[in-house]
């Protein structure tokens, strides 16, 4: 018998607002992964990922420190194709051993529902242990305005950041849920709550 803990894959591009949705879901009460802060914490100075990381593409991407230098690694993979599925491969079993001990963890206390917060969701094949998908998109003008305001990155950057993502219909195609973010945030959290509604509605009718 599945113990408890609905697991929701929370996924989107680059500036279409996912972090918005995920600060909000935490701010209702709801549990959230943040597979970014797991990835942040793999490749802390010393691990074994690091260390991978390090064998395959150059001692260049360590700082003085011992620690990854994230804007080298970030211009190697944005710009390359190739590598950045190199990294991928590299990265994500590492990422996802931590995500599912935590998602576990989450499961015995209780959680109705999990939301895992993960821009790789559908890259990393994480998406095939979820029971539901919700795609968080936006148009091109507003996610190119964003990340360039919140990374601090040239035009340049921005785009080839854009560009290393999939389009809309990647996401809306493989999802239950899909959040138009083109509006102003008032909107964007009915729309999160409708989605809410919808999931708590599902579990209820489950458990029937």
């Amino acid at each position: 018998m599945k113990k408890t803990g609905l697991l929701v894959g929370l996924t989107g591009q680059t500036g279409a607002g996912k972090t918005t949705v995920s600060g909000y879901l935490l701010r209702l009460g709801h549990r959230v992964i943040d597979a970014d802060v797991m990835a942040r914490h793999v490749v802390a100075k010393g691990g074994n990922c690091l260390l991978d990381l390090a064998v395959t593409f150059g001692g260049e991407i360590i700082l003085a420190d011992g620690t990854l230098d994230r804007k080298k690694m970030g211009d190697i993979i944005f710009s390359d194709k190739e590598k950045r599925m190199i990294f991928n491969k590299i990265i994500f079993p590492y990422i996802q051993e931590g995500i599912f001990d935590e998602v576990e963890r989450m499961r015995e206390d209780g959680a109705p529902i999990i939301f895992l917060d993960a821009p790789t969701l559908f890259e990393s094949g994480t998406h095939t242990n979820c029971d539901r998908i919700i795609s968080v998109i936006a148009p091109l003008v507003f996610r190119k305005e964003r990340i360039i305001s919140r990374d601090k990155l040239t035009d340049e950057q921005a785009v080839n950041r854009i560009k290393s993502q999939h389009d809309d219909e990647f996401y809306t195609s493989r999802s239950d849920y899909v959040i138009c973010n083109d509006k102003d945030l008032g909107a964007l959290r009915e729309r999160v709550d409708q989605v809410i509604g919808e999931l708590e509605l599902g579990i209820m009718e489950d458990q029937g």
